[in-house]
C-alpha cells in the first residue's frame, strides 16, 4: 500500500514504513534512546530526502517518548529533578542547533554534515558501548589489577555548586547535565535524534545515574527536546512530512510497550551490547554512503 509524501515529494509503501516505527519504538521502551540514530539513516536508504528525515523523526520521537515515559512513570523510574536540569539545556541546545541547521542548509552541506556526523558519533559511541558491554559478559577479560569504576567522572567531582538529585542517588554540579542536555539538544536539531544514544552512556558512565531511572529520565528529556525540535523545524526549515511522521508513530507507540516489558526480563549488558552492534551497522552503512560512488551517477526514471 503506497502513500504520497508531500513535502518529501515521493510515495512510500506505508506498511514498511509502520513496521520501521515499530522497530524504533521498540529500542526506545527497551534502551531509553529516542530511536532517530536508527530511523533517520534507514530513511535516508529508502530514498527520503535527509533534512525530510532529520525533521520528521524528530516529530515522530517525541510521541515514542511519551509512550514509554508513561511506562516506566508507573514504574518510579525518573528523576525529574536530574531531567529538569537536562532538558532546560537541551532547550537552549534545540536553538543553537535551528541556526546551524538553517545555515548548512543555505549553504547547500547539510545532507554532507548530516551524514559525517553520523558516522563520527555513532562509530565512536558504538565502539566504546560495544568494549564495555563484552567487559560486562565476560566476553572481555578486565586487566588484572585494575581500580574499581568511580560513581562518576572525577572531573564532574570538581564542578561548583553542588545539588542533591536523589532519585538518581547523586550529589553533584547541575552543571555537568545542563551541558549534556546542551549537547543532545544540538544533535536532536542536526541529527533527527532524540539524544539518547549519547545520554544514556553519558548518564551512567560520566554522572554515574542508578540504573534505575537513566531510561525513565532520558525519555523525559527526550520529549520535550523533540517537541521543541519539531516547532523548529516546523517555523524555519520547512521540512517536516506530517504523513511520514505519523507512519512512523502509529508503528513506535506500539512497539515501545513491548520494549518496556523485554527490559524488565533481559539483562542491562545485553541490551547494551545489542544498541551497540545497531549503532555500529549504521555507521557503518553511512560511511559506505559517503565514500561509494554509483556505476550511474545521473538516472532518468519515466513516469
Amino acid at each position: 500500500m503506497d502513500v504520497y509524501l508531500p513535502v518529501a515529494g515521493l510515495s512510500v509503501n506505508a506498511l514498511m514504513i509502520v513496521a520501521l516505527g515499530g522497530v524504533v519504538g521498540l529500542l526506545t521502551g527497551m534502551i531509553g534512546v529516542g530511536g532517530g540514530f536508527l530511523t533517520t539513516p534507514i530513511l535516508i536508504f529508502y530514498g527520503i530526502p535527509p533534512s525530510v528525515a532529520v525533521a520528521s523523526a524528530a516529530t515522530q520521537i517525541t510521541g515514542t517518548s511519551v509512550s514509554g515515559l508513561l511506562a516506566h512513570r508507573r514504574r518510579n523510574g525518573v528523576d525529574y529533578r536530574m531531567g529538569a536540569v537536562i532538558i532546560g539545556g537541551g532547550l537552549v541546545g534545540t536553538l543553537v542547533g535551528g541556526v546551524m541547521f538553517r545555515l548548512l542548509q543555505q549553504w547547500g552541506q547539510i545532507d554532507t554534515v548530516i551524514a559525517i556526523l553520523y558516522v563520527v558519533l555513532l562509530g565512536g559511541i558504538g565502539l566504546l558501548m560495544a568494549k564495555e558491554a563484552a567487559t560486562a559478559l565476560d566476553i572481555l577479560k578486565p586487566k588484572a589489577g585494575k581500580a574499581a569504576p568511580r560513581r562518576h567522572n572525577p572531573l564532574i567531582a570538581m564542578l561548583p555548586m553542588r545539588w542533591r538529585f536523589y532519585r538518581s542517588g547523586l550529589y553533584i554540579s547541575p552543571l555537568a547535565p545542563l551541558l549534556l542536555g546542551f549537547v543532545g539538544g544540538m544533535l536532536t536539531v542536526l541529527l533527527g535524534v532524540g539524544g539518547g544514544f549519547i545520554l544514556v552512556p553519558a548518564m551512567i558512565y560520566l554522572l554515574g545515574m542508578s540504573a534505575q531511572v537513566v531510561v525513565g529520565t532520558s525519555l523525559l528529556q527526550i520529549l520535550f527536546v523533540t517537541a521543541a525540535t519539531t516547532m523548529i523545524h516546523a517555523t524555519t526549515t520547512k521540512s517536516v512530512d506530517i504523513v511520514l511522521a505519523l507512519l512512523l508513530l502509529i508503528g513506535s507507540v506500539v512497539g515501545a510497550q513491548f520494549g518496556v516489558r523485554l527490559a524488565q526480563k533481559l539483562k542491562p549488558e545485553l541490551l547494551r551490547m545489542f544498541l551497540a552492534i545497531i549503532i555500529i551497522a549504521v555507521a557503518l552503512r553511512m560511511a559506505l554512503g559517503l565514500g561509494w560512488r554509483p556505476e550511474e551517477i545521473y538516472t532518468v526514471q519515466l513516469l
